[in-house]
């Protein structure tokens, strides 16, 4: 299957360099690119990509804001596109930001083709492109946040007890291993499931929780308490 690439960046080189970095792949076709956040989302609703990598830091609309957009604004049937942010540094807030507002990942500047390529693949199939160790950063990181910084603010301690209430015993399980960082490989491994009945699983709780992707559901899960106990638990 070709995933169908859109890139956003304010540099015109960066943007250059990724589209022949993905061309060069054949399961990869870049359909457009744009030099700011705003661009990026007009784009993505014109071309319908099935990811948009985009640079965290452009003048006017951000990546920040653009992912919160494409979100809110998409208006057309089924989601929007799943995003891949790009950053130069592995803590910036405004990463942490991106994710809450919908993002599936991010991925450092400086990365490999390699990583990138693969990166790109893990977003489009809905896995968050995130190691155990990093979500665990990410989770401590987005709590600190103060409420209102950005689109995407937390929602009160109460209701995420009460979203997530809603999910079975299973779906709870489930959502613990996805908040440690698992892969569905692994959280398969671990359950007993095949990969396709753990991402089956794994959409179906997005949908009962009301968010986006894995990094969402992850905060929400330690929103919610789930992750006070156990060997994985945050320290």
């Amino acid at each position: 299957m070709t995933i169908r690439v859109l890139l956003a960046d304010d540099q015109e080189m960066v943007r250059d360099a990724l589209r022949a970095v993905l061309g060069r792949r054949p399961d990869f076709e870049v359909v457009g690119a744009a030099a700011d956040g705003a661009e990026a989302v007009a784009l993505a609703v014109a071309l319908r990509p099935d990811v948009v990598v985009m640079d965290i830091r452009m003048p006017g609309t951000n990546g920040v804001e653009a992912t919160g957009r494409l979100r809110a604004e998409w208006p057309h049937p089924g989601p929007p596109p799943r995003v891949l942010v790009l950053t130069t540094f592995d803590l910036d807030e405004y990463v942490h930001a991106a994710l809450r507002a919908g993002a599936g990942g991010f991925l450092l500047k400086n990365s490999p083709p390699d990583q990138l390529a693969h990166a790109i693949r893990v977003v489009a199939d809905g896995e968050a492109m995130l190691a155990p160790s990093v979500t665990q950063r990410l989770i401590g990181a987005f709590t600190a946040l103060p409420a209102g910084l950005l689109p995407g603010a937390p929602p009160p301690p109460g209701d995420a007890a009460r979203r997530v209430g809603a999910l079975t015993a299973r779906e709870s399980e489930v959502l613990v291993l996805v908040a440690r960082g698992r892969s569905n490989l692994q959280i398969g491994e671990e359950l007993g499931l095949s990969q396709a009945t753990v991402k089956s699983r794994v959409n179906r709780i997005l949908t009962r929780l009301g968010v986006a992707n894995r990094v969402q559901a992850a905060l929400l899960a330690h929103e919610a308490g789930l992750l006070r106990s156990g060997p994985d638990a945050p320290r």
